[in-house]
């Protein structure tokens, strides 16, 4: 690996999820894709076939995916916001996840949805049906 590709390798490793939230949209509005790993590596990955695809679907499901133990709390209120459900329901799904947040949405309120759970700390995948 060049010594470039390894000092971009670790600026990224540097950064907060928030962060990493707003490099992901930065890049999406660029390139013109749609991301539904919260992970800008997996951007770069994805192919360009799926995105016209993702385009056509007009219901979402939104899937609360496994996060850091320490932005737990974060995510667990960002799930009660979204929801309405108690504390320890909330709870419950945060930690029993992967766990389905809404089986079917729009894409608008997906998105919402999506960046709660990433300001959060949370891992969430948007997966058009």
């Amino acid at each position: 690996m060049s010594k470039s590709l390894e000092q971009i390798v670790d600026d990224l490793s540097a950064l907060s999820v928030l962060d990493m939230s707003k490099l992901k949209t930065l890049l999406e509005d660029k390139w013109g894709v749609k991301a539904a790993a919260a992970a800008p590596a997996m951007m770069a990955a994805a192919p360009s076939a799926a995105a016209p695809a993702a385009a056509e679907a007009t219901e979402f499901e939104v899937t609360l995916g496994k996060g850091p133990d320490d932005k737990k709390i974060g995510v667990i209120k960002a799930v009660r916001e979204i929801t309405g459900l108690g504390l320890k329901e909330a709870k419950d799904i945060v930690d029993g996840a992967p766990k389905v947040l809404k089986p079917s949405c729009s894409k608008t309120e997906a998105d919402e949805i999506a960046k709660k759970i990433t300001a959060a700390g949370g891992q969430v995948t948007v997966k058009g049906l």
